[in-house]
């Protein structure tokens, strides 16, 4: 089958599409033939050796497809490979899709989407009536979370990179839209919540704006750090969470969220139910070939991607 693989870290170049030999499935795995692929800045991270992986190495952490062996509608987020034909996958990590949730959906969403429901319903569960402010707005988690959390009764203060993205983020859920590139964004937030700050900050951009996003947190504020978009967080000293206001700190990653195979299908349960609402739209903006996922990478890096962004086998 064909896949893409990379035999040392670096930019997008570094991706190669490859004729794989799959082994047949071990004890415990299941065949999934693909037949859409999402695409995740994850996937930069381990591509460019940020997040360590041995060498060679598959890329890509979800997927919808068929089950070989039973022909049923599945897909999963977790074992790295997704970037293939086909992949053998732990049964405990599959979902089950809904007949209402199409595989593009699935593939572009589930990730992206079950991220944003640890976040807002368990890493700090968002209540009607808050004011939070959710960086990267106009990306993948970002749309989906922004719109589930106008949906949970929540008023959204959303950044954007550039001025092009700002009524893409609008249209998705944020009540109010910041350019941080050009936007005193720290001050807005403040003025935005009558200078109190908000009760937390989602942010996974982090080098560029951790500074910021601890000025913008109230009171026992909670900064929730779930990604390193512009760079690794600077090492900072504890004392600095008890200067700006006995603010918490979180540093969390899904698969702590969904261990078990239960807390995996609820998890995405919850995700497809909101969708099937029609409160949370899912938007697929770039599909790429399975051998463009190099183009997919520069595309992502470009920041100028919006939404979802799949590959197709």
């Amino acid at each position: 089958m064909k896949a893409i693989r990379f035999h040392e870290t670096g930019g997008p170049e570094v991706l190669k599409l490859e004729d794989v030999a799959l082994p047949p499935p071990a004890p415990g795995q299941v065949r999934v033939r693909h037949t859409a692929i999402g695409v995740n800045f994850i996937d930069t991270y381990h591509r460019s050796g940020l997040y360590k992986l041995p060498l060679p190495s598959g890329l890509g952490t979800e997927a919808a497809g068929i089950d070989t062996a039973s022909g049923a509608r599945v897909a999963y987020a977790g074992p790295i490979g997704a970037y293939a034909q086909e992949a053998n996958v732990p049964a405990d990590k599959l979902v089950r899709l809904p007949d209402s949730i199409s595989d593009e959906i699935a593939a572009a969403a589930l990730l992206k989407g079950m991220t944003a429901q640890y976040l807002l319903m368990r890493t700090y569960a968002v209540n009607p009536g808050e004011t939070i402010l959710f960086h990267a707005a106009a990306g993948g988690v970002g749309l989906i979370a922004c719109q589930w959390a106008k949906h949970l009764g929540a008023t959204v203060i959303g950044t954007v990179g550039s001025d092009d993205k700002v009524e893409l983020a609008r249209a998705n859920g944020c009540d109010h839209v910041l350019n941080t590139r050009k936007d005193d964004w720290v001050a807005r937030v403040r003025e935005i919540t009558g200078g109190e700050g908000v009760p937390v900050v989602y942010d996974s951009i982090g080098k560029d704006t951790w500074g910021g996003s601890l000025d913008c947190l109230a009171v026992r504020g909670m900064m929730v750090s779930f990604g390193n978009a512009s760079g690794a967080v600077p090492a900072f000293e504890p004392g600095t969470l008890s200067a700006k206001g006995s603010l918490y700190l979180t540093r969390p990653t899904l698969f702590h969220y969904t261990r078990t195979p239960e807390e995996l299908q609820q998890t995405a349960d919850d995700l497809f139910a909101v969708i099937a609402s029609g409160a949370v739209k899912i938007a697929v903006h770039q599909r790429f070939k399975l051998e463009e996922a190099r183009a997919a990478h520069e595309a992502l890096h470009s920041r100028k991607t919006t939404g979802a962004t799949i590959l197709m086998p």
